[in-house]
């Protein structure tokens, strides 16, 4: 299906935001956006919301501020990944977003198969 009108501008506004971090751009993708820098995907959104990667490093900050995991539905049951909403305040300020963008694009580096080390 392809994404509505609606749900370009929101990924070029989140996009937008995040340019000081590097080369950001979205590609569609699951009826979503995926949000890759340097080819690794470190954001998505769905229904219009942005979630960030987290890993074991990082989820007890997304924890901690009551933010929830994307979760999907297969075969009835819900499945959960590994991206946290992103905070209300980042889509409002780009130094909050980049702080929470630049530890996201740290957890997709830290799981990458093919990072350095």
């Amino acid at each position: 299906m392809p994404a509505s009108k609606t749900q370009n501008e929101f990924a070029s506004y989140v996009v937008d935001l995040m340019q000081s971090l590097g080369p950001v751009y979205a590609k569609r993708m699951f009826g979503g956006h995926g949000i890759f820098l340097d080819g690794l995907m470190f954001a998505l959104i769905a229904d219009n919301t942005l979630y960030l990667k987290a890993d074991s490093e990082s989820v007890s900050q997304f924890t901690a501020s009551g933010l929830e995991a994307f979760t999907y539905y297969k075969k009835g049951k819900p499945c959960s990944l590994s991206y946290f909403q992103a905070p209300e305040d980042s889509l409002e300020n780009q130094d909050i977003m980049i702080s929470w963008a630049s530890q996201a694009y740290a957890a997709a580096l830290r799981s990458s198969p093919g990072k350095p080390g």
